[in-house]
């Protein structure tokens, strides 16, 4: 609401402040991100998860994944880190020069046709 009387003024963008977007945030982007990138997931698989710092509007991540073995692990790590890195730009404007992918397990996958739950390998 105006006074009558007083001038506005107006504020140049470059002093309007800053929008910052949490740390957090960008942690589940990038963790959405990777699940994204990922065609499927092993059955007992925990989901893709992420971690970010940054500093001068650029983002390093770290992304922990579960990965079926045997399986193209570096194509998958290449699809991961790209989706990643694009997605954080998109949503939150920020450059990641780093994308960091770490393997916690990798699962084996059942012989084809092989019923699940029975053993595998060699048995005595």
């Amino acid at each position: 609401m105006r006074t009558p009387g007083r001038a506005t003024t107006t504020v140049p963008p470059s002093e309007r402040g800053a929008t910052r977007i949490a740390d957090r945030v960008l942690s589940k982007i990038a963790s959405q991100a990777a699940r994204e990138a990922l065609a499927e997931l092993p059955p007992d698989a925990v989901p893709p998860h992420a971690t970010v710092v940054v500093h001068h509007d650029r983002a390093r991540v770290r992304v922990s994944l579960e990965l079926p073995y045997p399986s193209d692990i570096g194509g998958q790590c290449a699809t991961v880190r790209h989706r990643v890195a694009s997605r954080v730009h998109a949503l939150a404007g920020m450059d990641v020069p780093e994308v960091a992918v770490e393997i916690e397990r990798l699962h084996l996958a059942p012989p084809h046709g092989a019923a699940p739950g029975k053993a595998q390998g060699r048995t005595r």
